[in-house]
C-alpha cells in the first residue's frame, strides 16, 4: 500500500538477432553507504512484526538520525504509535509524512481520516477534497466527502456527492435515504421525498425506504399515512421489534387490545428489543393497570424464558404474579431473582414482607438471617428475624437481634414500639415476666395509639394469668381503637375466660368467630368455652375443627383424647 522505498537496481539481458549479447546495467539508486540505514529499517520492520513496538520505534527514530527526510519512516512511526495508542504523536508523524510526500494518497486518505476522528471537520473536508480530486470515481471518497462537508455545514455540495456516487454505483437505497436527509436539512421536503420516491420504484420492500416514510409522515403529523407505512414495515421486516411497539402503541390508541398484545409479542420476540426496553416497557404497563391481564402476564413469564439468568427478568415476572394476587408464583420468583442477584434490597424486602404475611417463619428467619449479613443496619431486616425467632422460639436469639436493632432506629417512635413489643414477646416466651412487663409497657409509651400492641401485652399477660384487670382494660381500648377485629374480639374473650367468666367468654369468641371462620384460634377457644359451660360433645366437635385447621397448640390431641381441658402450650 505505500510505494517502493528502495530500488537496488534493474539488471536487462538483451538479445539481438545477429548480433552480440550485450549486458546493460542500469545505474543503482543506492550506494553501499546507504546499508546501514537500510539494514536499521528491516530491523524496524522485523521487530514490529514480532509484536515489539518500543524497540521497532527506537530503531525507526535511529533512521531519522540519519534521513531526516524520509516519508515511510514517519508513516511507519504514526502506525506504531496509533498502535500504542498515542494518536497525539501518531498524528504528528502522519502529517509529517503528508508534508514530505504530498502526493500520496495514503497519506492524504490517512489525514481525511484522522482529522475526522479529531473532530477537525474543515481540514478533514480539505483532504478529502485533495482525494476525489486525483481518484473522482472512488465511492469510499465521494462518501466520506460527502459525509464531512454535511459535519461543515455544506450539505448542496454533499448532495453533489453523493450524486457522483450514485453515477458509479447506481441507485442504492441507503444513498437514496441520505440525499432524503439532506434535502430535509436545506428544507426541500418535495426533493427529499422525490429521493424516496425514486427509491422505492427500484426497491419498493426495502425495510429502510419503508421505515424512513414512517417516521417522515410521523413528524408530518401525517398519522393515517404514517400508520398505513408502519403496517407495511412489519410485513417488509418481520424482525423490526422497534416497528412492532409502534405498531403496539397505535393499536392501544385505538383501544384494539388484541392487536396491541399481538404486536407487543412480536416486539417481546424480536432480537433487536434489548432486555432494559423490555423492562420499562412491563413496568409502565404494570404501573398502569388496575388489573392485570393475563395476557400481559404471559409477556412477563416470555422475559423468564428469554432471560432465564437474569435476576430483573423474574422479578418483573413477580410483580405481575403478586398484582394478579397469585402470591405463592410471586414469591418463588421473586426468591429466583434474589438467587442470581442478592444486592436488590427491594426484592429481599418483599421475599421477607410475603414470607411474613404467609406465616412462613422458618423461611423468613432462614432468609432474614441471610439478609442481614448483607444489610446489617436495615432495623426492618433485624424486626422481622426477631419476630421469626420469637414466632421459632429462638427468644434468646431474638433478644440478641432486637437490642441491637433497636438501636439502629432513628426518629421513628413506631417502628420502635415495634421492637420493644417483639422483646416484650421474647421476655415472655422465657417467662421473664418482669421484663416483658417493661418491654411492653415501653413499647405502649413509644406508641400510645397501637392498637396491636395493646392486644399483643393483653394476650400475653391472659396466657400468663397475669394482671387479668390490667389485660381487660387494654384489650377494650384495643377494641374502642379499631372495632369488629377478630383477633382483638378473641383476646377480649381469652382474658374473660383466664378470669373464669366463661359464659362471656363463650360469647366473645361466638362474635369473634362471626368475624372469622377459619381462625385455628378462634375455633379452638369456642371449643373451650363449651367444656367450660358443660358442653363437652360440643367442646370435641370444635376441638377437632382445630386441629383440622392446624392448630399449633401443643396438647390439643391430648384434649380431644381425653376429652379434658388444658392450658395451651405453643
Amino acid at each position: 500500500m505505500i510505494k517502493a522505498l528502495f530500488i537496488l537496481g534493474l539488471v536487462v539481458l538483451v538479445t539481438a538477432c545477429g548480433a552480440k549479447k550485450e549486458l546493460v546495467v542500469e545505474k543503482p539508486t543506492v550506494s553501499a553507504n546507504d546499508y546501514p540505514y537500510i539494514s536499521l529499517f528491516h530491523e524496524a520492520m522485523r521487530l514490529k512484526a514480532k509484536g515489539r513496538l518500543e524497540e521497532s520505534i527506537l530503531k525507526l527514530e535511529e533512521c531519522l538520525k540519519i534521513r531526516q527526510n524520509d516519508d515511510a519512516v514517519y508513516y511507519a512511526l504514526a502506525k506504531l504509535e496509533l498502535q500504542k495508542g498515542n494518536k497525539e504523536k501518531s498524528a504528528e508523524y502522519i502529517i509529517k509524512a503528508a508534508e514530505i510526500d504530498t502526493k500520496n494518497t495514503w497519506y492524504i486518505q490517512e489525514l481525511a481520516y484522522m482529522y475526522f476522528e479529531m473532530g477537525d471537520f474543515p481540514k478533514s473536508r480539505d483532504n478529502f477534497k485533495k482525494l476525489v480530486d486525483i481518484e473522482p470515481r472512488n465511492v469510499e471518497w465521494q462518501y466520506g466527502y460527502a459525509e464531512v462537508l454535511v459535519r461543515t455545514g455544506e450539505t448542496a455540495k454533499a448532495i453533489e456527492a453523493l450524486n457522483k456516487t450514485e453515477d458509479q454505483v447506481g441507485l442504492n437505497p441507503a444513498l437514496s435515504i441520505e440525499k432524503y436527509n439532506m434535502y430535509m436539512e436545506l428544507k426541500s421536503e418535495e426533493k427529499a421525498l422525490l429521493e424516496l420516491e425514486k427509491a422505492r420504484t427500484m426497491y419498493p420492500n426495502d425495510p429502510q425506504i419503508i421505515a424512513t416514510y414512517v417516521d417522515h409522515y410521523f413528524r408530518a403529523n401525517q398519522e393515517e399515512k404514517a400508520i398505513e407505512m408502519l403496517k407495511e414495515l412489519v410485513i417488509a421486516d418481520p424482525q423490526n421489534g422497534r416497528a412492532h411497539l409502534a405498531l403496539a402503541d397505535v393499536y392501544l390508541k385505538q383501544n384494539e387490545e388484541q392487536k396491541a398484545y399481538d404486536e407487543l409479542t412480536l416486539a417481546f420476540q424480536s432480537p433487536d428489543i434489548d432486555i432494559d426496553t423490555k423492562m420499562n416497557i412491563l413496568i409502565s404497563i404494570h404501573e398502569s393497570m388496575f388489573k392485570i391481564d393475563p395476557k400481559v402476564i404471559a409477556l412477563a413469564n416470555r422475559m423468564v424464558l428469554d432471560y432465564p439468568n437474569e435476576s430483573k427478568a423474574h422479578s418483573i415476572q413477580a410483580d405481575y404474579y403478586l398484582r394478579a394476587e397469585q402470591d405463592d408464583k410471586a414469591l418463588e420468583s421473586y426468591k429466583k431473582a434474589l438467587a442470581l442477584d442478592q444486592s436488590k434490597f427491594a426484592i429481599w424486602n418483599q421475599v421477607l414482607i410475603m414470607e411474613y404475611q404467609a406465616k412462613k417463619f422458618e423461611d423468613l428467619y432462614k432468609n432474614a438471617k441471610e439478609c442481614l449479613t448483607l444489610f446489617p443496619t436495615n432495623s426492618v431486616v433485624s424486626l422481622l428475624l426477631g419476630l421469626s425467632a420469637n414466632q421459632l422460639k429462638k427468644y434468646d436469639e431474638a433478644i440478641e437481634v432486637l437490642s441491637v436493632g433497636k438501636e439502629m432506629v432513628i426518629n421513628d417512635k413506631p417502628m420502635k414500639a415495634e421492637f420493644y413489643g417483639q422483646l416484650g414477646e421474647s421476655y415472655f416466651g422465657l417467662e421473664n415476666y418482669a421484663q416483658g412487663k417493661k418491654s411492653y409497657e415501653k413499647a405502649m409509651e413509644l406508641d400510645p395509639f397501637s392498637s396491636l400492641i395493646k392486644n399483643n401485652f393483653a394476650y400475653r399477660l391472659a396466657l400468663a394469668k397475669q394482671d387479668l384487670e390490667v389485660a381487660k382494660s387494654l384489650i377494650n381500648q384495643a377494641m374502642k381503637n379499631s372495632p369488629n377485629q377478630s383477633q382483638f374480639v378473641d383476646t377480649y374473650g381469652f382474658v374473660l375466660f383466664q378470669q373464669g367468666e366463661y359464659a362471656q367468654a363463650k360469647a366473645a369468641y361466638e362474635e369473634a368467630f362471626k368475624l372469622n371462620e377459619s381462625d385455628k384460634v378462634i375455633v379452638e377457644h369456642m371449643g373451650d368455652a363449651f367444656f367450660k359451660t358443660g358442653n363437652v360433645d360440643e367442646a370435641i366437635i370444635w376441638w377437632k375443627k382445630a386441629k383440622e385447621l392446624k392448630s399449633t397448640n401443643l396438647v390439643l390431641d391430648k384434649k380431644i383424647q381425653e376429652k379434658k381441658y388444658y392450658d395451651p402450650i405453643f
